[in-house]
């Protein structure tokens, strides 16, 4: 009974994120509408939010509130403090500079992949993906790069707890067909997203491995799909990505 009240959750804690969330989601929403969406009484609703107003979290306009600043310098401080970071910056600079396109690193946490930063070139299209976005491994080519060269139990783990969401129509969603997908990014060191991510974008990533070879990042390239085809995109972005992500691999070994 002790062990099991010992991992037991905080329903106040549970409630207090639970109600940041959907500030975060609405982009700002009063109580009658926080009750509403979580099915609490507006009265615990209310104490929560004046809470977290006190400690600057929510900021309140009128009857909203909204998201205040507070996260971002926690926020910059994670990925500030990350190793890969500050090795994989340089790099992911310039391979915006010399494709034109954006390119990102990403890191896996809690099984899911977490974009830490970006760099646009002259012709980089605009999508979705912002910096701090949590995405599903198997929806993108970065984060099938991580996941493809993990410890294969991790890899049932990540799989088991999150599913197979799809993102798009091309979004791969059937395990089998995953698992072979993998396959062949271990044997080419990396991975395409044929817009699986978003219609019209093609992207590729090549995985950041520690010395037991287990991926702790990714860098990928990402472009639109009439750009980024034929030799460009199964040949040269790839030749280009493995010799930044060697470099990053070889500057963290002796950092």
């Amino acid at each position: 009974m002790a062990s099991d009240s010992r991992h037991r959750p905080v329903e106040t804690v549970e409630t207090a994120f639970d109600i940041v969330d959907v500030v975060k989601h609405t982009d700002g929403a009063g109580v009658t509408e926080l009750a509403a969406e979580l099915d609490l009484a507006k009265s615990t609703v209310h104490r929560h939010v004046k809470t977290l107003e006190s400690r600057g979290i929510l900021v309140r306009e009128g009857d909203t509130y909204r998201i205040s600043t507070w996260f971002l310098d926690y926020g910059i401080h994670v990925r500030n403090r990350h190793r890969l970071f500050d090795v994989a910056k340089p790099k992911v600079d310039e391979l915006a500079a010399e494709t034109d396109e954006k390119v990102w690193c990403v890191i896996e946490e809690h099984g899911m992949g977490v974009h830490i930063y970006g760099a646009e070139g002259r012709h980089s299209v605009k999508t979705h993906a912002r910096i701090g976005q949590r995405t599903h491994l198997h929806q993108f080519a970065a984060g099938k790069a991580i996941l493809a060269h993990l410890p294969e139990d991790r890899i049932e783990s990540i799989l088991d707890d999150y599913g197979l969401a799809s993102q798009t129509e091309r979004t791969i969603t059937d395990r089998e067909e995953l698992q072979n997908n993998l396959e062949t990014i271990r044997e080419q060191g990396y991975a395409f997203n044929h817009e699986e991510s978003v219609i019209g974008v093609h992207a590729v990533g090549a995985p950041i491995r520690n010395e037991s070879g287990n991926a702790i990042g990714a860098i990928s390239i990402a472009g639109p799909a009439n750009r980024l085809r034929g030799d460009l995109l199964t040949d040269e972005l790839p030749d280009l990505l493995l010799g930044a992500t060697n470099e990053v691999e070889v500057n963290l070994a002796h950092s």
